[in-house]
């Protein structure tokens, strides 16, 4: 469990017990007893396997992909996917994939609801992991009741892929933008799971090239 659930959890429960001896009723004190429970619900840090295959992206967070889209950027071609997390969701964040972190940047802005398009205006963290052979970038982003951002890493720290990295309370989304010639594994409407769920894979573009020139060589 994230050290947050026991912070609110034990102090609704503590809340509860005031409340008990202050009034000797039960019944005021289940309002606080059922938020402490649902908060040492939602705060939960499920052990998650890795895959652990070359060149695999894994999901930064649970939650259901609500876009799968090829996008220009100054740098090319990428491939943006979009993860909205409802409060039901877990929402502690991992790092795709094993590398360093190469950039963290924050970035203030507005609290939309995550799941309007115009979220993307919202306040948050974007972060980039360089890899042996490819980076990529994820975003935290705040939505219309997550106002609390956590990242526990800075530029220049190495990460595991699945490694738990940080957290975005209640509901909220998180981008993931991809080299453009990743195999995509997932299609909108799929739910992931952090750490465990894979996004896509990835071979080195030279391993494409060698591929293309294969295939010319059998037509």
């Amino acid at each position: 469990m994230v050290r947050d659930g026991y912070f609110y959890g034990f102090g609704f429960l503590a809340a509860a017990v005031l409340v008990l001896l202050v009034t000797g009723r039960w019944a005021w004190a289940v309002v606080p007893v059922l938020l402490a429970c649902f908060f040492l619900w939602f705060f939960r840090d499920p052990q998650r396997p890795v895959p652990a295959e070359a060149g695999l992206v894994v999901s930064p967070a649970d939650g259901k992909i609500t876009e799968v889209a090829r996008i220009q950027t100054p740098a090319g071609e990428r491939i943006r996917l979009s993860i909205f997390l409802s409060v039901f969701d877990v929402h502690v964040n991992r790092s795709p994939i094993a590398g360093t972190i190469r950039e963290v940047r924050y970035q203030k802005g507005k609290f939309l609801n995550a799941l309007d398009p115009k979220s993307a205006e919202n306040e948050q963290n974007v972060i980039t992991v360089q890899g042996d052979e490819f980076s990529v970038t994820f975003s935290q982003i705040a939505g219309a009741l997550a106002r609390r951002i956590v990242f526990n890493f800075k530029e220049g720290d190495s990460v595991d892929r699945g490694q738990r990295v940080g957290l975005i309370k209640f509901g909220s989304r998180v981008n993931v933008i991809l080299p453009g010639h990743a195999n995509v594994r997932v299609a909108k409407g799929h739910r992931v799971k952090g750490g465990a769920s894979v996004l896509a894979d990835i071979r080195p573009v030279q391993d494409e090239s060698s591929l293309d020139v294969l295939e010319e060589s059998f037509a």
